[in-house]
């Protein structure tokens, strides 16, 4: 495969990492599991347990787990066809799909702030037309 391609799969694979990643790691619809996995992360007896909990409430160290079921799902690898082109493209998967979880972090932080300017301004609004 052409450095092109590799190139090409590398960016485009990363985005569902990112997307599996960021959903467990964020989203409301795993909310509950992700409070349980908090939980036993700071009141697990043994270390083996607050780390493996933990990893379930940090996109970061769960993107490398969504990386190794990628690769192995597509058998992806990146500049070389042996092992070692395995994990270079399992470092450069999860480089690339936290930078996109970033910039997603920085979207939402960005889109919050103007709703909240939004309600603001309507609040302000409505305090002047009550007057």
């Amino acid at each position: 495969m052409s450095i092109t391609l590799q190139l090409l799969w590398l960016f485009i694979l990363a985005i569902p990492v990112a997307c599996v990643a960021w959903t467990v790691t964020h989203e409301e619809v795993f909310r509950e599991p992700r409070e349980y996995c908090i939980k036993r992360s700071h009141k697990g007896r043994s270390i083996m347990e607050r780390k493996f909990f933990y990893l379930f409430t940090c996109e970061y160290c769960f993107s490398h787990y969504v990386t190794i079921f990628f690769i192995l799902f597509t058998d992806f690898h990146l500049l070389l066809d042996d092992w070692r082109g395995y994990i270079i493209a399992g470092f450069a998967l999860v480089w690339v799909a936290n930078t996109y979880m970033s910039l997603m972090a920085y979207l939402r932080q960005g889109i919050k702030k103007e709703k909240t300017e939004i309600e603001l301004m309507a609040e302000k609004k409505d305090k002047i037309v009550k007057q």
